[in-house]
């Protein structure tokens, strides 16, 4: 039964990763004022560059490397049209999230000649921590999972408390509060508006490798299906604050590893697949009720 239950933790941690990556970027992003809704299509580009790279190379790190930067060169045209050119961020969002779908598509038959799925033989997912496997608690619940996986509750953390406890923290947050002001005393705006969201991009890279190399060793059509909404939906419950995002996002994590233990008992797929964003909705109607439209979306 012990093991049963640390298997169900360490499920949890597997699905909440991706999602936890992708809301951190929307997180920092809302802190200088950006709402970046992209996390959907900058997550399903860092899946196929990782799962492209891996292949090409044969290594999962160069996979991971291959996802982060080009994820953020995917993010670029984001950030500069909402920090440099003042467009709206949501339209330039969408666009980006269409491009990711309808690219990624193209590129799998142009370099793989297949449609659907591309899962080769050989593909190298990332390594698990396997060193772990025999110290109690701490390796059935890590043993088999990345390095990505405590990668991002880490960078969580650090990236709170960076907000909360520097003064470069304070001034980034102070860009996306009062922009003016920030500007008044020397800040230069755009130019950190920029860089910051460009930093979202590799971490929805991130993102990207851990769900195709790390959760699974695959890549398929449209396969975040959503994880990035419900990274927008775990953003505007902690109302943009990183230190809160694990919370939410191993809530949703859980929903998912719970729905696929309802396969297991026998529940159709259809509903399973369904909870988590299911929750997500819920979650949205919440914060809407609890803080109203001003506070529930980041400025």
């Amino acid at each position: 039964m012990q093991i049963l239950e640390w298997g169900f933790v360490a499920a949890v941690l597997l699905a909440a990763t991706p999602v936890l990556y992708a809301a951190l970027a929307g997180a920092l992003s809302a802190q200088v004022g950006v709402f970046n809704i992209a996390l959907e299509g900058q997550m399903l580009w860092g899946a196929f560059a990782a799962v492209a790279g891996s292949y090409y190379t044969g290594s999962a790190w160069a996979g991971i490397a291959i996802a982060l930067v080009s994820t953020a060169l995917f993010s670029v045209v984001l950030a500069v049209g909402a920090a440099r050119f003042k467009a709206d961020p949501i339209i330039i969002a969408i666009g980006t999230n269409l491009l990711a779908l309808g690219l990624t598509g193209f590129l799998l038959r142009v370099l793989f000649d297949v449609s659907g799925t591309f899962a080769p033989r050989g593909l190298e997912g990332i390594p698990s921590m396997s060193f772990l496997r025999d110290i109690p608690v701490l390796g059935p619940v890590f043993g088999g999972q990345t390095v990505l996986v405590p990668l991002a509750f880490v960078l969580c953390i650090a990236a709170g408390l960076w907000l909360r406890n520097t003064a470069p923290g304070l001034r980034l947050r102070g860009i996306g509060e009062h922009p003016e002001a920030a500007a008044s005393l020397g800040v230069d705006v755009a130019r950190t508006q920029t860089w910051t969201t460009v930093a979202g991009g590799a971490l929805c890279g991130l993102a990207g490798a851990q769900l195709a190399l790390g959760n699974v060793t695959v890549f398929t059509e449209n396969m975040t299906a959503g994880r990035g909404w419900i990274a927008v939906a775990a953003v505007m419950l902690v109302l943009n604050r990183p230190l809160w995002l694990p919370v939410a996002c191993l809530g949703f994590g859980a929903a998912e590893a719970f729905g696929f233990r309802l396969q297991g008992l026998g529940a159709p797929q259809q509903l399973t697949d369904a909870a988590p964003y299911a929750i997500t909705l819920l979650v949205l109607v919440a914060t809407r009720l609890r803080f109203g439209s001003k506070r529930a979306l980041p400025s």
